[in-house]
């Protein structure tokens, strides 16, 4: 079997197990590129050089991961996001284009770790009752909460980044720091969709009959955000100076992440290794929390780990480079440079049709050889794919998360779709157009 036809065969299986459901990620990523090589001639001895190559590229990428969600789960215990996210929700109350705006905000604030199941269970239950009472849309709060969080999404220690910095080998926070002026970018532009969305939703609301009086909005709101934090006292409890310490902490991890002065994972173990016995005194406690927080961080880990492999194989044994040129050969000359901004325009719609796994680690390594052809940066052809791609993640089949939302506000997910669909999309390609504009992106 030639190189590029193994190749071809290898990402279509993977994709098709993927999309199948039947078998997690791992199975796929370890299991079918080595049946690739021994098919294809490779012997025990290449293949494990193939694994090592592809392991050394990714592992410190695993590593921070790791770390990351264990340094946002232990500052999320301990109540430090809590605060901010009470007081948006108490001064939006009684005003739909306040909450819209408040959505967005507290949507962006919870997605600080990472975690798009902690954004909706910390999201929804805390807005959905103040949408009923105000007969808002529960589709608009899906709406806002997934294009914040999708935003917050290109954090590097979320699995966007991650996944391509396994792909490029590179560290995730030098990804990161060029997509810095798209993310406020994209911040300032949710707030002034969610003004805009508020205000249609007011005249929505405003077509309907008169709503009852026999309570006031303000307080039913205030009674929601009450209930909603009453199984989360950790912040009434915490004091102030553990408050600050975390704050800073938090601050002074950010910015070593941008200055590049250490490893992204190292910066990370010291950021766990200083939050642990600060606000958990106690050893048993320490490890505990590790423990609750472990299972989130080890999925992520082994996904991209198993990853490595597939890399490891797909590009030592050329059948990645073969394979893209065969591509290349059949593709009319014309489009070839201009690959990576055609698939970034189809990014959301792409969402629909393949999972994060699928579009990052068997679609983007074979759209990087094959515009590499044409001189484009690899570097770019990632940009133009996680800013196409990336605003569509909360609104796709594909996303376990999106499922735990659609049950949290007891909505359908055809309903979700043609809803968000089209403004996530018109979203995503305003985004793509920003990034060619400052220089992410290049042709």
């Amino acid at each position: 079997m030639s190189l590029s036809l193994a190749g071809l065969t290898a990402i279509a299986a993977i994709v098709a197990m993927l999309l199948s459901g039947r078998v997690s990620p791992l199975v796929a990523f370890v299991l079918v590129p080595i049946v690739a090589a021994i098919v294809t001639g490779f012997g025990i001895d290449d293949i494990a050089m193939f694994y090592e190559q592809g392991f050394a590229r990714v592992i410190p990428v695993a590593v921070m991961f790791v770390f990351a969600i264990l340094f946002f789960g232990i500052l999320q215990d301990a109540g430090l996001f809590e605060p901010v996210i009470r007081k948006v929700l108490s001064v939006s109350k009684g005003n739909v284009v306040s909450i819209t705006v408040a959505t967005a905000l507290v949507a962006s604030i919870a997605h600080l770790d990472g975690s798009g199941a902690t954004t909706f269970l910390l999201t929804i239950p805390a807005l959905l009752p103040t949408y009923q009472r105000l007969r808002m849309s529960p589709y608009l709060l899906l709406l806002l909460v997934g294009l914040g969080t999708s935003i917050m999404n290109m954090l590097p220690w979320a699995g966007p980044l991650a996944r391509i910095g396994s792909v490029l080998g590179m560290s995730p926070s030098e990804l990161w720091r060029p997509l810095i002026p798209l993310q406020i970018f994209a911040l300032v532009l949710l707030l002034a969709l969610a003004v805009v969305l508020g205000l249609r939703e007011n005249r929505r609301i405003k077509r309907l009959p008169s709503l009852d009086a026999d309570a006031t909005l303000n307080d039913t709101a205030t009674a929601n955000i009450q209930e909603t934090f009453k199984t989360q006292p950790a912040a009434d409890k915490v004091p102030g100076w553990k408050m600050a310490f975390n704050a800073l902490l938090l601050f002074a991890v950010v910015v070593a992440l941008t200055m590049d002065t250490l490893p992204p994972a190292l910066i990370f173990m010291i950021g766990v290794a200083l939050a642990l016995p600060v606000n958990i005194p106690q050893m048993d406690g320490q490890m505990q929390s590790i423990k609750r927080h472990a299972p989130n961080a080890l999925v992520m880990a082994t996904i991209i780990i198993a990853a490595g492999t597939f890399l490891g194989i797909l590009n030592g044994s050329n059948m990645l480079s073969e394979l893209s040129a065969d591509i290349v050969a059949i593709l009319p000359a014309a489009v070839v440079p201009y690959m990576h901004i055609l698939i970034g325009i189809f990014g959301v719609p792409f969402d629909l049709i393949l999972s994060t796994d699928a579009y990052f680690f068997a679609f983007l390594p074979i759209v990087i050889e094959v515009v590499g052809n044409a001189g484009v940066p690899a570097v770019s052809t990632a940009y133009a794919m996680v800013i196409g791609n990336i605003i569509g993640t909360f609104v796709s089949p594909l996303a376990p998360a999106v499922w735990l939302a659609l049950q949290l506000a007891g909505l359908e997910m055809g309903k979700h779709i043609r809803y968000s669909f089209g403004i996530m999309w018109v979203f995503s390609l305003v985004l793509l157009l920003f990034g060619y504009l400052i220089g992410v992106i290049t042709l």
